[in-house]
């Protein structure tokens, strides 16, 4: 299965009838599947099978879909609201029993408010359902076209991943080899190391002394950490080349390099195996911001 990003862009259009509808998607980076709709009023009815379909296709990230729908050729229609007009005119008639005025004409009682509507040609009710299945398609086909476009850079993604996990194996087979890491040279260090504790104090207990020196030595030993790390690097790449929403995985993945990496740079006393953990943080982070991108 292929690596997706949570980023991209579609959008999709098309006429039904007198229909005329767009679909415009945007998705960018989130902690799970977050779609934002918009839509024209009188259009809920598409909003179910767009969610459901969005939910079959993407598993996460914040998306923004909209839709606009114009309706053309559609001439209008002025209708008069019986109602209203009797009301009204039951009115004039009351009052003209109390006070004298002019007749009232019949521009100024059509510009009464709620007298004449003017309106659409009501629409036919196989054109509403062909125009909702049009749109609803049109939003399946924008859709695929947006994981399609997280999907190549997804690929993209995946190559940058894998050269920062190179980078990070590499400095860890350097760490490994380190000249501070050699037993003669951590030798050296104990051996300065107690000798400086032998000058704080010449009733310097030899039980102490003994705990002190397999305490120093487990400090020095980053064994643990660089076997850790590695552990980590290769579980990585099976992770991108299984593909797929691995994304909070590999997140995971990311904090648990970051962790071994702060513990190989306490635990270093010498200075190129410190220089090597400050180049494996910086490499831990640049792979751990490119993973917040992952599906």
């Amino acid at each position: 299965m292929a690596l997706s990003s949570m980023t991209g862009f579609a959008h999709s259009h098309g006429v039904s009838g007198p229909y005329a509808w767009a679909w415009e998607i945007k998705s960018v980076n989130g902690k799970g599947l977050d779609l934002r709709l918009r839509l024209p009023p009188g259009w809920d009815a598409v909003e179910a099978g767009v969610r459901a379909r969005a939910a079959e296709t993407l598993t996460r990230g914040s998306v923004q879909a909209g839709l606009t729908v114009e309706r053309n050729g559609a001439v209008p229609v002025a209708r008069i609201n019986a109602a209203v007009l009797d009301a009204v005119l039951a009115s004039m008639r009351d009052l003209s029993r109390r006070i004298e005025a002019s007749p009232p004409t019949l521009d100024g009682l059509l510009a009464l408010k709620g007298v004449m509507e003017v309106g659409d040609v009501e629409e036919s009710e196989d054109q509403r359902r062909s125009a909702e299945a049009a749109v609803s398609n049109g939003f399946a086909e924008a859709i695929g076209a947006l994981a399609e476009m997280r999907r190549r850079e997804g690929a993209a993604l995946g190559q940058v991943l894998t050269a920062r996990l190179e980078e990070i194996a590499t400095l860890a087979q350097r760490a490994d080899k380190s000249p501070g890491r050699q037993p003669d040279a951590i030798r050296a260090r104990l051996a300065e190391q107690i000798a400086m504790l032998l000058e704080q104090s010449e009733r310097f207990d030899s039980d102490r002394l003994h705990q002190e020196a397999i305490l120093m030595a487990n400090r020095a030993d980053v064994r643990e950490e660089l076997d850790r790390l590695a552990a980590h690097v290769t579980q990585a790449r099976q992770l991108i080349a299984q593909g797929g929403p691995i994304g909070r995985r590999l997140d995971f993945l990311a904090q648990e390099l970051n962790r071994e990496t702060n513990t190989l740079c306490a635990k270093a006393n010498d200075l190129e195996l410190t220089n090597i953990g400050l180049e494996l943080k910086v490499v831990v982070e640049q792979f751990r911001e490119q993973v917040q991108n992952v599906e």
